[in-house]
């Protein structure tokens, strides 16, 4: 069952990358991320309440929510960084760098999580790093006279997210996924707002325009459905199966994008896509 939990994860993950880019136009995106988080901050604990987990939430251990803390400032630093990126570049170079944050997950998950690693998954792992490579050459990244500050950013992304795929499995193995989600939720947000506090951007809140407003709202529900499927699979799989499958979600997001914003894939940048798939899809198999 968490096998479906994780490509639920992938498909809402999809639809966020796109509804934030369309919610980002003219909406800084710091501000973009703090209301976004308040969305999924809402969203998550109706789901403790739903299943009914808040009543163990002093039942917590210390080590746990130690590690829910560090992986929601994993998280905020994660987000912050994507969306700043998605502001700058186009989606079809970022959420390639983004995923490719599967790599180090998988070897963090060998290190620290002492998961095996398959010769396959090591083929895999191969096919994806060659995939994005091809997916961001520098040649390919001249869109309008961009600057490549947006690389950095999305690089950043990529390793912060990878620390919290680790951070939040051992966070939640000893707590109901839905009540680890709204707790690490919360630390994500106070992170989020101190940034729009500190870079004196939160008297901007009132001039966001409305349609943006819309699409930052509907991106946080998204973002909410795969949180929540993807730490109910990251709680009862494997980290190094429900990582890949859920960075499935770069099919989603190119799909996408292509149709909203009309972003083409170059040929070599398709034949990088395929090799990133083709490497996910050998790191879930056994």
């Amino acid at each position: 069952m968490w096998i479906a939990y994780a490509f639920g994860s992938a498909f809402f993950a999809g639809i966020t990358s796109i509804l934030a880019k369309c919610g980002i136009k003219k909406t800084d995106s710091n501000v973009a991320t703090a209301i976004r988080t308040v969305i999924v901050l809402l969203f998550s604990w109706f789901m403790v309440f739903v299943v009914g987990s808040q009543n163990t939430l002093f039942n917590i251990s210390i080590k746990t929510l130690v590690f829910l803390i560090l992986s929601g400032i994993a998280t905020g630093a994660s987000w912050l960084c994507y969306f700043k990126a998605l502001q700058l570049g186009n989606i079809n170079k970022i959420v390639p760098i983004d995923k490719s944050s599967t790599i180090l997950t998988i070897l963090l998950a060998v290190i620290f999580l002492r998961e095996s690693i398959s010769i396959i998954k090591a083929v895999g792992i191969v096919l994806i790093g060659a995939g994005t490579y091809l997916m961001v050459q520098r040649k390919d990244v001249t869109d309008n006279n961009q600057n490549n500050g947006w690389l950095i950013y999305a690089l950043l992304s990529a390793f912060f997210a990878s620390l919290t795929a680790i951070l939040a499995k051992i966070g939640i193995s000893g707590i109901e996924s839905n009540l680890g989600t709204a707790i690490r939720t919360i630390v994500v947000l106070i992170m989020a707002w101190i940034v729009v506090f500190a870079t004196g951007k939160w008297n901007t809140i009132k001039t966001v325009p409305k349609n943006e407003l819309s699409f930052i709202c509907l991106s946080g529900f998204a973002t909410g459905a795969s949180w929540l499927c993807y730490y109910k699979a990251l709680k009862d799989g494997l980290a190094s199966v429900v990582v890949p499958i859920d960075k499935l979600s770069i099919l989603i997001a190119i799909l996408f994008s292509y149709i909203v914003f009309k972003e083409k894939l170059s040929k070599k940048a398709a034949v990088g896509l395929i090799m990133i798939v083709i490497g996910t899809l050998a790191m879930i198999l056994k």
